[in-house]
């Protein structure tokens, strides 16, 4: 079953791989025609870029379902996931909350376009806080493990 699986599978992507290079061909062959041309661009390159978009959406779905179903068939995977991503949402409630949602200003104390007080600035400034507490916590946990394998008696 496996192994039939597996074989359709190669030949699906090697499908799909001789159709992406087909489409990459006629835009290369287009040469400056594709610049110059809308309508060249528009039975050229417009093809290809729908093509990659579904094929990003195919490989976005199939990701997420697979991990999805591995974690559906391992319960002991699926709580620690689940612990992890509460800890990552109750990390961002804390960058959330002590946001500010100030203007936000130059160096001289001008507000900055589209820079005014409310949520947009609550939200950048909470993604921000979020981006520097992972970052920490990324590298506490590389000193960490550099510092303890340095003591390690291996």
């Amino acid at each position: 079953m496996i192994n039939k699986f597996y074989k359709v599978a190669k030949i699906g992507a090697a499908v799909l791989g001789v159709i992406g290079i087909v489409l990459l061909v006629r835009v290369v062959a287009a040469g400056e025609a594709v610049v110059i041309d809308a309508a060249t661009q528009a039975s050229t390159v417009d093809p290809f870029v729908s093509f990659t978009f579904l094929m990003l959406g195919l490989t976005t779905v199939s990701a997420i379902g697979f991990s999805l179903w591995s974690l559906i068939q391992n319960p002991a995977a699926l709580k620690k996931a689940l612990i992890s991503l509460a800890v990552l949402g109750v990390l961002f409630v804390i960058a959330y909350t002590i946001a500010n949602d100030g203007a936000v200003t130059d160096k001289f104390g001008n507000i900055i376009e589209k820079g005014e007080v409310g949520p947009i600035s609550k939200n950048s400034g909470a993604l921000i806080k979020y981006t520097y507490f992972l970052g920490v916590i990324g590298l506490a946990c590389v000193l960490w493990g550099s510092v303890k394998e340095m003591f390690s008696n291996k």
